[in-house]
């Protein structure tokens, strides 16, 4: 029922076709009793009065006009409960993309990308019958047979109350049924999640798998996957097709008691023919929106599965200010040059884990360039988080010109932070859209000065279609090193006073990596710079270098300082080979 509240506010939004879903299909019950009573008295008239065509002409022109009228409404009621569906579930999509993405990559490396996909895309469409059927027909399924019940009861008092006591059964039977509907479909959303997860992993891992000889072993495991899926649908569709069985056997032997019960009214002359015709009329009508009910509840309990796990990304709490840094930020903190100080931070994850970082106090000062190295899982990721604003800190605070960064909107902060990451993420675009990611109005002579400044210039003129060529998800047709050559390149067009540099040359040749040094060199010129490093060459003209080792400083200097000082520093120049 939370869940079921929780969409219903979703509905507020959409109000508008709301009401006119279930207006008008309200407008479309009371025709279809017109057209009840106006086909009952033409038949009676031509059966048992004797009328010709000529005296119920006018009788059937009336039907004609409602019958028009109704499939008008019928009509409208769904073109306006697809608008309801529509609006709802563009809303949803936007604010869960937008959650995800003020979440940042600290949340997102922690789930599995082809479920998050799963959820943002099939999970938001499998709302619509739900949205667009059920809900209205909740309605529906009560306004309709309460308005046939108040014309029946004055009628045929006998034949409202049969009506009145087996329509209940029809719902009872459904929450019955829904139970265990719902217990397939969690299992059947699950299957589906996860099979979306692991074929994504593998098709991104493909080429990995077939280095080690493992592409054939993931055949058999998706096979089993897919098996697992095929099997909780199939159980899905079993119920929903045994609940539409009982939900018409009842609705059909209710309609018959109701036909019995007439027929031997009218055999001993009882009743009279029209109101008898028209209440049999009227009754498989009065069972046809608690029998719809059954259907699209059936249809919209996938979309109300998949709805938890859209609300537990929803709801997923992001990363925000403690509440003594809530003051607003001084117009100083958002204005360049940035003196950056991290004063005794701490950051610890999940409770009770080690601190990912502890009590780091750390200076970046305007215009120049910090080296930060350190062992895997020192916490030099978490340190760039934190000025990414990606992850805020447990403990203590970062300031920029003396002001709380925290209090600052992280949106704002990041519009003066450009980030080159280890892996960059390129879309199945061209290159100069890729480019124009650090900066999407620039024009084109903008972009190919910044592919310029990152070196990037002679392998895009190189290609056929120069910029304009599309490089493929995740910059399968570039090499490792164009790829980083396209990041730089955006951090050039952002021109941002603050640069993060996450491992930018790991993975790439040495001559490579000597180019991009090169790039790098005039990219970090008068900004302030983190630079996280792998190969230490890479921050050997840095300003200052700080070593990380299990979440603390353990050494601060130049690189000609450490290298001369026993230490961490010393030891990794030894086992990475970078010499002295």
């Amino acid at each position: 029922m939370n869940l079921d509240r929780r969409l219903l506010r979703e509905m507020d939004s959409a109000r508008g076709p709301l009401i006119a879903t279930i207006g008008l299909g309200a407008l479309a019950g009371l025709l279809l009793v017109a057209q009840a009573y106006g086909l009952s008295r033409a038949i009676s008239r031509v059966f048992m009065s004797g009328q010709d065509l000529a005296g119920v002409a006018p009788l059937l022109a009336a039907l004609a006009i409602i019958a028009v009228g109704r499939a008008l409404a019928l009509g409208g009621s769904e073109l306006a409960a697809h608008a309801l569906a529509n609006r709802v579930k563009r809303a949803l999509r936007e604010r869960l993309l937008a959650h995800l993405a003020a979440l940042g990559p600290a949340y997102a490396r922690g789930e599995r990308s082809g479920e998050l996909a799963n959820t943002a895309v099939e999970g938001i469409e499998a709302l619509h019958a739900y949205l667009g059927e059920y809900i209205p027909q909740l309605v529906l399924a009560a306004l309709v047979p309460l308005t046939m019940l108040t014309v029946v009861f004055p009628l045929d008092l006998l034949s409202g109350i049969v009506l009145l006591l087996t329509a209940p059964m029809i719902p009872l039977l459904m929450i019955l049924i829904g139970k265990a509907a719902n217990r397939q479909s969690r299992r059947q959303w699950t299957q589906l999640s996860r099979m979306s997860a692991h074929f994504l992993d593998a098709l991104q891992g493909l080429p990995t798998l077939k280095i080690f000889g493992q592409s054939r072993a993931q055949i058999a495991v998706i096979a089993a996957i897919s098996d697992r899926f095929r099997d909780a649908t199939m159980s899905v569709l079993r119920i929903a097709f045994l609940s539409a069985l009982v939900l018409e056997m009842l609705a059909t032997i209710s309609t018959a008691i109701i036909a019995v019960e007439i027929g031997l009214r009218l055999l001993y002359a009882r009743m009279d023919f029209a109101d008898a015709l028209f209440i049999l009329i009227l009754a498989p009508e009065y069972y046809l929106p608690l029998r719809m009910l059954g259907t699209r509840f059936h249809a919209g309990v996938a979309g109300v599965t998949a709805a938890g796990r859209i609300f537990a990304v929803l709801e997923t709490p992001v990363p925000g200010c403690a509440p003594v840094s809530l003051a607003p930020a001084p117009a100083t903190v958002l204005t360049a040059p940035f003196d950056i100080r991290f004063e005794d931070v701490r950051v610890v994850y999940s409770e009770g884990e080690r601190p990912a970082l502890d009590g780091i106090s750390l200076h970046l000062p305007p215009g120049q360039t910090i080296g930060l190295v350190g062992p895997s899982g020192a916490g030099k990721s978490t340190l760039a988080g934190l000025l990414l604003r990606f992850v805020m800190p447990t403990a203590g605070r970062i300031t920029a010109n003396g002001g709380d960064l925290c209090a600052a909107p992280a949106e704002v902060w990041r519009a003066h932070v450009a980030w080159v990451p280890q892996r960059p993420t390129l879309f199945d675009a061209t290159i100069a859209d890729n480019i124009r990611l650090g900066h999407p109005d620039a024009s084109d002579v903008e972009v190919v000065r910044a592919a310029q400044g990152a070196g990037a210039e002679a392998f895009i003129a190189a290609l056929p279609d120069g910029y304009e060529t599309r490089i493929g998800e995740r910059g399968a047709r570039l090499s490792g090193g164009q790829a980083q050559r396209i990041a730089l390149a955006r951090a050039f067009l952002k021109d941002a006073p603050v640069i993060v540099l996450d491992e930018a040359t790991a993975n790439l040749d040495p001559e490579t990596e000597a180019a991009l040094l090169e790039a790098m060199r005039a990219l970090l010129r008068g900004r302030t710079a983190l630079v996280i490093a792998h190969r230490l060459r890479t921050v050997r003209e840095a300003d200052q270098i700080v070593v990380l080792a299990g979440g603390r400083i353990v050494q601060t200097g130049t690189h000609a300082s450490l290298r001369e000082q026993p230490g961490l520093y010393r030891r990794l120049l030894a086992a990475l080979g970078d010499g002295v």
